[in-house]
């Protein structure tokens, strides 16, 4: 079960948050300069509470930069979640870093931004060779999926050690009736779990739809949130605007 509880006036939630420091390097690369710093963006992320930082450095470096992924190596002091499409030049990336969890993504270059998971039936041989590589390096391996049994099934053949849900259809249909919207996520991960794997969850989620998801998938590891927490934050402040997240992580009362 996701829980939260206070030691010493620490707050520990069994769900981590991971936030997706993207959009920070959107907006510094959008004037040339150092402006908002990634790094310090970083640094300020972990100390406001979050329990990871969570990168997807793209081929055309439209926002994170692979020199970002190895400055921020001696900084992440939580854990560090490298997302993306295994081209060669992402597989030397994560090899040389060794983050804590790298995360498969099936982004093709020209996405805006990630819009489906992964089909782990036709692409499982790839796959497998992947996650063999990563896991020999001693990497967290994680995959994205779109909640559909048969893809949960196909990704715990692979070897992987999660799955991450791709939940931009849960967020877009949550106002439309969030019952409907999370039902296919609850039996992917309840098959996810039965089969041996984690479950981390991301895409869309927000301050208004992420509670009722982890109430419901309570066996949640990790959420991995960008945008909304960058465009929260504008109104309301990076760390209140983190510290509300991690108020919605609690264990419903």
């Amino acid at each position: 079960m996701s829980k939260l509880y206070n030691f010493e006036s620490k707050l520990i939630v069994l769900t981590k948050l991971s936030v997706n420091i993207n959009k920070f390097a959107t907006l510094r690369n959008a004037r040339g300069t150092n402006n908002p710093d990634v790094v310090k963006a970083a640094v300020d992320c972990q100390n406001f509470g979050a329990q990871g930082i969570t990168v997807h450095p793209r081929p055309d470096e439209r926002h994170i930069k692979y020199q970002d992924v190895y400055d921020l190596l001696s900084i992440v002091t939580t854990e560090l979640n490298i997302e993306g499409n295994p081209n060669s030049e992402f597989l030397e990336l994560v090899k040389e870093v060794k983050p804590t969890q790298v995360t498969l993504v099936p982004d093709g270059p020209d996405v805006v931004t990630s819009d489906s998971g992964w089909d782990t039936i036709t692409h499982k041989d790839f796959l497998v060779d992947i996650i063999s590589e990563f896991k020999a390096c001693g990497i967290r391996t994680s995959i994205f999926v779109d909640p559909e049994i048969r893809f949960v099934e196909g990704a715990a053949e692979t070897g992987v050690d999660r799955i991450e849900l791709y939940t931009e259809p849960y967020a877009a249909n949550y106002e439309n009736g969030r019952e409907a919207a999370i039902e296919d996520y609850v039996n992917s991960a309840n098959r996810g779990i039965e089969l041996g794997l984690g479950i981390n969850a991301g895409h869309d989620l927000n301050l208004e739809n992420l509670r009722y998801f982890i109430e419901k998938i309570p066996e949640t590891a990790e959420v991995s949130i960008g945008h909304a927490i960058i465009c929260d934050s504008i109104y309301l402040g990076l760390e209140n605007t983190i510290q509300l997240y991690l108020q919605r992580l609690k264990e419903s009362d």
